[in-house]
């Protein structure tokens, strides 16, 4: 499980996805975005600007990444 520790409030899910080497690049995770395969807390998620805060987890592509403050 990888761990994003928050230097602000929220990061957002695109942001966070790239952080954490899940995506390459912040258009790989607008794409994995939209076409519904990542999960915030277990939902589906379409919205790349989702802002994250500390408890949130984050699967996709066999990854878990979670926020921490």
């Amino acid at each position: 499980m990888e761990v994003i520790k928050l230097r602000e409030d929220y990061i957002k899910l695109g942001q966070a996805l790239k952080f954490a080497g899940a995506a390459e690049s912040g258009v790989d995770a607008k794409y994995a975005i939209q076409d519904g395969l990542v999960k915030v807390n277990g939902q589906v998620e379409y919205q790349r600007g989702k802002k994250l805060t500390a408890g949130d987890v984050i699967e996709y592509n066999g990854e878990t990444i979670r926020i921490e403050a």
